[in-house]
């Protein structure tokens, strides 16, 4: 299986009215729960809005996000699926959900990190 995170940009779910946000987390919830049941979701969420930080490598706290940074993430999922066409079957349910375009990036695979979260008992 292939981990993808499906995310949306901040701000692309501010077409929709506010009395119409309880039936969109309805919906949204109901792809979620779709995709658990599935056994593919691994994780998600949305982001609050607010300042990014960015820590650097000496430990360094700046404000963020990044200054080359035009979008920021309002939310993602993680899905482990067997194809990229499965990905984006998933993130088209998603979008409708959510009343909003999806990106979908795969997961660049790391078999060490693997074997150190098996050996936690955790799912990835």
């Amino acid at each position: 299986m292939t981990r993808y995170v499906v995310s949306f940009n901040d701000g692309a779910m501010d077409h929709i009215p506010a009395e119409e946000m309880p039936e969109v987390a309805k919906s949204a919830h109901a792809v979620v729960q779709e995709a658990v049941d599935a056994g593919v979701w691994v994780f998600g969420g949305g982001l609050e809005r607010q300042q990014a930080s960015v820590v650097g490598a000496d430990g360094t706290v700046t404000d963020g996000p990044y200054p080359e940074t035009r979008e920021v993430i309002g939310g993602f999922a993680i899905l482990d699926v067997a194809s990229r066409e499965e990905a984006l079957r998933w993130a088209a349910k998603i979008a409708a959900g959510c009343r909003c375009a999806q990106e979908v990036r795969e997961l660049m695979p790391d078999e060490e990190q693997d074997a150190m979260l098996r050996k936690a008992d955790r799912r990835w």
